[in-house]
């Protein structure tokens, strides 16, 4: 499925718009034996987890809000999300001066819902996904808010090929990128923007067993849903793909692989014990791919990880690390 793309030029302009608003996160070139033994390589880690909000997702969500005019604006946004994309909707609601009602699951991470009070988001908790997506509709129709998509658009793939973009200006001459998926949206943009600056160097997508929506469409070539969400990542637990970012990842991602949710618990140990990293377990995902899938044919690469949020509670963190520890 060829569509059209943003082009680099529009990529920076993007970014320039964006400017304090959104941070331009650190890298972290993580070195040493353990590393080295793990992971095949001395990979790059651009560490978005220290962006507002603990996640990639401002970038799009402000890209597609920078869009509203001021009588839209007036009447607030809304959203679904398992938590980051919420968190980040209240962020931008918050900075741009207008309100926002989201929607989650009633088995969302209370540490995440109380992050999105804290922006002072209205939040609205429904039994399972479906009726979730079902109920932001309403409130759309119902009160006139304008719904902010977790990972479907141009404007969505816009505001995170700028992640892409800072990568690719801070690492020269990557040899590969492998980004987590979980809608598509970080994963069509940040591929978009490589390729366009970096022609040579490899896109893999990641995702977990229990949420590989994306794997299925790229199978049969077109969007495709899961039935359930099946892993520890849920904020990779989008239940469908859509056209726009299914059409990007078709044209820049080169293969997408699965990981299951041990191999998540092993990255996310590896992270903290090496780089003293605390990420929920969707952000461990390319390194869960670095140390297994990837490792024999990306061995002594330039290989970037997106470390893609961190918005987890003490004690989910904590077991997790633990059952990582056990399996390493």
């Amino acid at each position: 499925m060829t569509i059209s793309h943003p082009s680099l030029s529009a990529i920076k302009e993007a970014r320039a718009r964006l400017g304090d608003l959104v941070l331009e996160t650190p890298i972290h070139h993580l070195v040493g034996e353990s590393v080295k033994r793990e992971t095949g390589t001395d990979p790059y880690l651009k560490l978005e987890l220290f962006q507002y909000a603990g996640s990639f997702k401002p970038r799009g969500a402000l890209t597609v809000m920078f869009s509203l005019d001021k009588e839209q604006l007036s009447r607030g946004v809304t959203a679904i999300s398992a938590g980051n994309h919420a968190i980040a909707v209240g962020y931008c609601a918050q900075v741009l001066g207008t309100s926002a009602k989201v929607v989650m699951t009633k088995s969302a991470n209370p540490a995440r819902i109380q992050r999105c009070a804290d922006y002072g988001v209205d939040v609205v908790l429904m039994d399972n996904i479906h009726d979730a997506f079902v109920q932001v509709r309403e409130i759309e129709e119902g009160e006139g808010r304008f719904f902010v998509h977790p990972f479907e658009g141009p404007l969505t793939a816009l505001g995170t090929a700028t992640l892409g973009l800072e990568l690719t200006n801070q690492v020269a001459d990557l040899d590969a990128v492998i980004v987590p998926i979980g809608g598509g949206g970080l994963c069509a943009g940040v591929a978009t923007a490589v390729k366009l600056a970096q022609p040579d160097c490899k896109v893999y997508g990641v995702e977990p067993f229990g949420a590989d929506s994306m794997t299925r469409s790229f199978a049969s070539g077109k969007p495709e849903a899961i039935e359930e969400v099946r892993t520890i990542a849920d904020s990779l637990g989008a239940p469908y793909a859509q056209p726009y970012s299914l059409g990007l990842c078709q044209q820049f991602v080169d293969e997408i692989v699965l990981v299951d949710d041990d191999a998540l618990c092993r990255a996310t140990a590896l992270l903290f014990h090496e780089a003293k990293l605390a990420v929920e377990p969707a952000a461990a995902a390319a390194t869960a791919a670095l140390c297994g899938p990837l490792r024999d044919r990306l061995e002594g690469k330039r290989v970037g990880l997106i470390i893609c949020g961190t918005n987890i509670d003490r004690v989910n963190y904590t077991n997790y690390l633990q059952r990582g520890e056990r399996g390493r």
